[in-house]
């Protein structure tokens, strides 16, 4: 409609150690059929290997912004500086199709009392992983685990306002065996301070889907299932619910192994004994 007015985003965007990918991250947000949006890039490198990328010429506002790393801390000294009417995490390895904060921000613009959007993750081929529930719903702190991550989601700033910081012994480059679930703590707060924030599984993001070792894997389930269990036990979550959480990786472990699949296996009891210390914590 000629005229309309689409809500603006700030985008958040922490990053350190990585140029190439960053770069693919700017070319796709150039392509925004809505371009309403600033870009908050919180360099967190401790060399000057950006100043290329931010010499170059765009048709959107980006600020640096600077901060020691860890990834909460980086978001943090961002969202000191947010003047948008909706605020997103990408990742900076991320892409954004070219009519994503187009949709987004018509979703928002047609449901005043919509508070948060999130979305589904895919990789390059467009495949998604099968954890993610294939259905809209509307968030609850029990049913949000697989319906939501940082680069999909999408927040009102009054909201962000009144949720506040990110957890800094959460996420990565925290000094902490809980390095990642800072977001999913972060929503569970925004759904205990009253947010209405669905999930739409329509709304997309592309991330690549990265191969890794053996132990690799194993030390990722460590990390994310010591994040799981921290939040249960910071976020004094009911005993049905802590039960079920330890059981899945379980069952996801007995299961592997009736398929004789080690790895997943053992990526399975890592996240089990991890959400235990993290819960013992």
């Amino acid at each position: 409609m000629a005229g309309e007015r689409l809500p603006s985003f700030d985008l958040v965007v922490a990053t350190v150690d990585r140029v190439a990918e960053l770069e693919r991250l700017l070319a796709s947000l150039e392509t925004q059929t809505h371009g309403a949006f600033r870009v908050l890039l919180v360099d967190q490198n401790e060399d000057d290997r950006l100043d290329p990328v931010l010499r170059a010429e765009r048709p959107f506002v980006l600020e640096r912004l600077r901060s020691e790393r860890g990834l909460s801390r980086a978001r943090n000294v961002a969202l000191r500086d947010v003047r948008g009417d909706l605020v997103a995490f990408p990742d900076d390895d991320c892409v954004f199709a070219p009519d994503l904060l187009e949709r987004v921000a018509r979703r928002f613009a047609n449901d005043e009392a919509l508070d948060g959007l999130t979305g589904r993750a895919i990789d390059e081929l467009g495949h998604s992983s099968r954890s993610w529930a294939p259905d809209p719903a509307r968030l609850t702190r029990e049913n949000l685990w697989n319906r939501a991550i940082s680069f999909t989601i999408f927040l009102r700033a009054p909201l962000v306002a009144r949720v506040g910081r990110f957890d800094e012994s959460l996420g990565l480059g925290a000094a902490t065996p809980w390095a990642s679930g800072e977001e999913i703590e972060y929503l569970v707060r925004a759904l205990d301070a009253g947010a209405r924030i669905e999930y739409d599984p329509t709304i997309v993001v592309t991330h690549p889907d990265k191969r890794v070792s053996s132990e690799a894997l194993r030390s990722l389930g460590n990390r994310d299932g010591a994040s799981v269990g921290y939040i249960l036990r910071k976020h004094r979550y009911s005993r049905r619910l802590v039960g079920a959480m330890f059981i899945r990786p379980l069952g996801g472990a007995l299961l592997a192994l009736a398929r004789r699949d080690r790895a997943q296996a053992g990526f399975h009891l890592s996240t089990l004994r991890g959400r235990l210390l993290g819960y013992r914590s």
